[in-house]
């Protein structure tokens, strides 16, 4: 049931926000614009991370081939995105005014938060000896292992380069953050779909995501306030 409210809400997300925000950074990408770029690559994160939770967690269905062909083809196009920013200009790309620090340091708090958050929930199902809370009637906890193996490790690396004023720490960082924001904005709207449809939410992810997200857009404007265009 939790899972259907979700997947509800972050098919809204991804029609009213996903989608025009690939269709415009994509053209700002052709015109030549580093805002474009960026956006691009984040976009495309957003995307592979969606299908890639809904080609192993959805029950299948005749969408099935759809989305393993969303989730690799945005994989595939965001390694080429990336690859298309020269990794040793990219700092050339920001002003000295960008607040790099804290936003390395807001990546580190959030993916600790979160991490812990997982842990605590695998540590009780450990603890009692029962299946873990969100598990129903799937298989294992998709989302979890996502973040844990690839989003969290990611957003802690990338907090540490952008604090250090890495090369990589700038590239990364617009990706993570543009990803996070739009990935936040529909773990909100599934929040709100899961409680309008009667499914029980922690108190602390219901203070917690909103509150990441608001953090994420407001890190996602001083990125890209931030941006100066070449030429």
């Amino acid at each position: 049931m939790s899972v259907v409210a979700q997947a509800k809400a972050q098919d809204g997300v991804t029609l009213i926000l996903g989608v025009p925000l690939l269709l415009v950074s994509l053209v700002m990408s052709f015109r030549g614009r580093v805002r474009g770029r960026l956006l691009l690559a984040g976009a495309l994160g957003y995307f592979t991370y969606t299908y890639a939770s809904y080609s192993f967690l959805s029950m299948y269905n005749n969408l099935f081939l759809i989305y393993v062909i969303l989730f690799s083809s945005s994989l595939f196009a965001c390694i080429l995105t990336l690859l298309s920013l020269e990794k040793e200009k990219v700092e050339r790309f920001f002003r000295p005014s960008l607040p790099a620090q804290s936003i390395g340091l807001f990546l580190l708090f959030t993916s600790t938060m979160i991490m812990l958050l997982w842990l605590g929930r695998l540590a009780d199902s450990y603890r009692q000896g029962t299946a873990p809370e969100g598990l129903e009637h799937y298989s294992t906890l998709v989302i979890q292992a996502l973040d844990l193996a690839i989003v969290i490790p990611l957003s802690s690396i990338t907090g540490v380069l952008l604090i250090r004023r890495r090369p990589y720490g700038y590239l990364l960082a617009s990706v993570v953050i543009v990803k996070a924001a739009a990935l936040l904005t529909s773990i909100t709207a599934m929040i709100i779909g899961m409680l309008r449809a009667g499914v029980s939410v922690s108190t602390v992810e219901l203070v917690a995501f909103p509150a990441f997200n608001v953090g994420a857009i407001v890190c996602l404007y001083l990125i890209l306030s931030n941006v100066q265009e070449p030429g």
